[in-house]
């Protein structure tokens, strides 16, 4: 359980950090990406975003497996 923690909380910090360039490509404004703001700073979930880029890294994947 504190494997799976520390990797979705590197994972947001990932995506945090990320949230400008992603932003410029035009990612980041999907219906599953979500803003809010508590405590002064404003925070990103992008969700969309991730599945996006998680289905075309999959692609690349299986092209790549399917060449070797």
């Amino acid at each position: 359980m504190l494997r799976w923690l520390l990797f979705v909380t590197l994972a947001l910090m990932v995506f945090q950090w990320a949230w400008p360039w992603m932003h410029r490509l035009g990612l980041g404004r999907l219906p599953l990406d979500w803003r809010f703001r508590t405590f002064g700073r404003e925070w990103v979930l992008p969700l969309g975003s991730a599945l996006v880029i998680t289905a075309a890294l999959t692609v690349v994947e299986r092209l790549f497996w399917h060449w070797t």
